[in-house]
């Protein structure tokens, strides 16, 4: 019973003039920073924190999640490419265009970024600046994931479950219905910031560093792993392991977040 499968055939380029493009996954990748930039904006102004060292987070969180990112894929997804060829596989990792991105990197990428931040500006709190910085990163790996489905990449294992997609515009696989996972996770991404900002707005003051952190990466990654079961596998290598490398990469960010939490618990019973 398929009565809300969905055929998604919508191309990926919104916009092409010659050889320059606009596509989805740009857009929705750019209005996650435009809009994590005023939500981190009015965080600095209801707390009364200097707002000359916004455009510094900005550029820092930028830098952290794109090379983050680019080089969790690369060293996690393609590493065995650096033995054949290592000045090819720095080069192509470090250099736009920036085709393959992994979200573990990103996280990762963050959480150094956020001391490389602070080394220069000591007067901020590094929890302090991880519980406001991961309800923008909720919104925007809402964002994200939904311009993963706009392209049509990272699509599901074949199902029957109702609302299963087609997705035409991608030929790396069969085409027939799907699991969206890419809206699974762009779903979850969507509650976990409603969550999160609820918690900051109403809480703020009462809720102990470290918490929000916590609860980010649990619900992401926790979810992340069952997710994985849905979707294909993104490399060939993958074929031939029982959990796939997103899984085993979720395994320690799960850790992260329960340090977080103990964090947070220890900080709530001072």
């Amino acid at each position: 019973m398929n009565w809300l499968q969905i055929v998604w055939d919508v191309s990926p380029i919104i916009f092409k003039l010659g050889s320059f493009e606009i596509r989805w996954y740009g857009l929705c990748f750019a209005l996650g920073f435009v809009i994590g930039y005023q939500i981190i904006a009015w965080a600095f102004k209801i707390e009364k924190k200097d707002s000359k060292d916004l455009d510094a987070l900005l550029l820092t969180m930028i830098l952290s999640i794109v090379l983050g990112a680019r080089m969790g894929h690369y060293i996690f997804y393609e590493g065995q490419h650096f033995f054949e060829a290592p000045g090819a596989f720095i080069y192509d990792m470090l250099m736009p265009p920036y085709a393959g991105l992994a979200s573990h990197g990103a996280a990762f990428g963050v959480l150094i970024g956020i001391l490389l931040f602070k080394r220069k500006h000591p007067e901020y709190n590094y929890l302090w600046l991880t519980d406001r910085l991961v309800i923008v990163s909720a919104l925007g790996g809402a964002f994200i994931r939904f311009g993963n489905f706009m392209n049509s990449e990272i699509v599901g294992k074949p199902t029957d479950v109702p609302w299963a997609v087609i997705f035409k515009q991608n030929f790396e696989f069969t085409q027939v219905p799907r699991h969206p996972s890419q809206l699974y996770e762009s779903l979850s991404c969507l509650i976990l910031f409603l969550v999160l900002i609820f918690l900051y707005n109403k809480w703020r003051e009462k809720t102990p560093q470290g918490l929000l952190t916590g609860i980010f990466f649990l619900w992401v990654f926790v979810l992340r792993f069952l997710y994985e079961f849905t979707k294909e596998n993104q490399v060939e290598f993958e074929d031939a392991m029982q959990w796939n490398m997103g899984q085993l990469l979720s395994i320690p960010a799960i850790l992260i977040g329960l340090f977080f939490l103990y964090k947070a618990y220890q900080s709530a019973k001072q």
